[in-house]
């Protein structure tokens, strides 16, 4: 049988699989806050029952991507299936970012257009709201107190039984958000210290209070885990769960240093796990996959034409277990957090390597004095920073100052503290990352490619100050992105 038949056969009997009861799928998309796959089936030092069986059932995706590392920003980026620099959501949206228009194609319209109910319990924490309208709303607020966490399955037990038309039902949970509270709700009952754990690994300092922060860190993760395992009993015992798309997926990276608000692995790294009725079990996919791929995927599920616009693809044939052609680069990005950080990069992966480009370099990066500023350490920075080996205080004075590009071996340096832009041996490599890279910036419209404007940007965000959240106006760079 030729190859293209073949391929043909097993998506009719995946469709036909997928549909055997009559009835449309549903979606169930669980976003937590704040954290990398640091989960059991990723290999964590922590317990994650719920995750892990999940991830048996369904496809875990071991290279996932947020297009930017931070909360409002990679929110938009994922129910739009656009990179921040296309839909405008470049910043915090308690800090007045918003997107360019609200008439901007997304998940929450597109599926509404096609039937399905749509719901959202937890922040959504993308400006304009009004772009997004969920037919049920719960828990709006951040919450990152922990308080009430029982109603995020109350209420989605509550959205589920309501009706029998199909669903989309968003669910943001707050951990693992700072500050990291070691129990809530009496979760997790055996909660780790420092004493249990080394210091995530890709900070590269293994102080005591640094292992303290990650054993909260992980308390975070486990309790997660519990409620997590709420909402799937909640979907198992509505009777819908033999019709419903299971996702899971974090929103960047942990808040820690070299984690969110950066474009290291730390940050930009994310869990991603679906669980598909009909699809393969067990799978462990090595694929480089994007949240803007989630928005295609929706629409696969609801039966409904993706915007043209979108440069994500539907994740369905690896779920489905197929031997796919797929993407060789994969691209994310960074502006600003708050307007304490600015600071334009973009980035460009393959299976091995892993290029950044400071477009301001030879500035002093005002995200490193944010994140080792913060009174998130009593440690001074010093003291952090003198217990590490030379090739780690290097790689924090390079952050502090980055050079124009950054060149990492992910292979044989996963945690990026060996750069190799300089080096006659990577030339090559390099020079072809930077290429591909503003090809990709050329192909989506990106302001960026003209240097001038990372210097505008910073300038502007810099002028504004950190004094008082308002609006600030970034027309220049519509012009290249609507």
């Amino acid at each position: 049988m030729k190859p293209a038949m073949k391929a043909f056969l097993l998506f009719c009997l995946f469709v036909t699989t997928l549909h055997a009861s009559g009835e449309p799928l549903n979606v169930l998309f669980i976003v937590s806050e704040d954290n990398g796959p640091e989960i059991g089936c990723y290999g964590a030092p922590v317990k994650t029952p719920n995750l892990d069986n999940l991830a048996k059932e369904g496809t875990l995706f071991r290279n996932a991507y947020v297009a930017q590392a931070g909360c409002s920003q990679s929110r938009a980026a994922f129910l739009t299936g656009l990179y921040p620099h296309q839909n405008g959501q470049i910043g915090l949206a308690t800090w007045k970012y918003a997107m360019f228009s609200e008439k901007i194609p997304n998940v929450v319209k597109t599926l509404g257009k096609a039937g399905y109910r749509t719901g959202n319990i937890g922040k959504l924490h993308v400006n304009p709201e009004k772009a997004f309208p969920f037919d049920f709303k719960a828990i709006p607020s951040a919450n990152f107190s922990r308080k009430g966490m029982s109603g995020y399955a109350e209420n989605a037990k509550k959205f589920i039984k309501s009706s029998k038309r199909p669903f989309y039902l968003q669910i943001n949970h707050p951990d693992a958000h700072r500050p990291f509270l070691k129990t809530v709700d009496g979760l997790p009952a055996k909660p780790l210290t420092g004493r249990d754990v080394d210091a995530l690994p890709f900070m590269g300092i293994n102080h005591p209070e640094l292992r303290q922060q990650s054993a909260d860190y992980y308390n975070c993760m486990m309790r997660l885990d519990s409620y997590i395992g709420d909402l799937l009993r909640v979907l198992a015992e509505s009777g819908k769960a033999k019709n419903t798309v299971v996702v899971y997926i974090g929103d960047h990276g942990a808040d820690v240093m070299r984690g969110k608000r950066t474009s290291y692995e730390g940050g930009v790294r994310i869990p991603m796990i679906i669980r598909w009725p009909g699809g393969k079990s067990g799978q462990d996919r090595k694929e480089l996959v994007s949240t803007l791929d989630l928005f295609p995927t929706f629409c696969e599920i609801a039966g409904v034409k993706p915007p043209a616009s979108l440069p994500g693809r539907s994740l369905r044939p690896l779920v489905a277990g197929e031997s796919t052609k797929w993407r060789r680069y994969l691209f994310t990005e960074f502006h600003l957090h708050s307007n304490h950080n600015p600071w334009p990069q973009r980035t460009v992966r393959d299976d091995r390597y892993k290029l950044i480009f400071n477009p301001l370099a030879g500035e002093v990066n005002p995200g490193y004095a944010f994140t080792m500023g913060k009174k998130f350490f009593n440690a001074p920075e010093d003291e952090l920073l003198a217990i590490a080996g030379k090739e780690v205080r290097e790689a924090y004075q390079l952050m502090k100052k980055p050079p124009r590009y950054e060149l990492y071996d992910l292979q044989a340096d996963p945690y990026e503290f060996r750069n190799l832009a300089d080096g006659p041996d990577h030339a090559k490599i390099r020079d072809r990352l930077i290429a591909k890279l503003e090809d990709w910036q050329e192909e989506t419209g990106d302001a960026l490619r003209d240097p001038t404007v990372a210097r505008r940007l910073f300038d502007l965000i810099i002028k504004a100050g950190t004094g008082k959240r308002k609006a600030l106006n970034y027309s220049f760079m519509t012009k290249e992105t609507k």
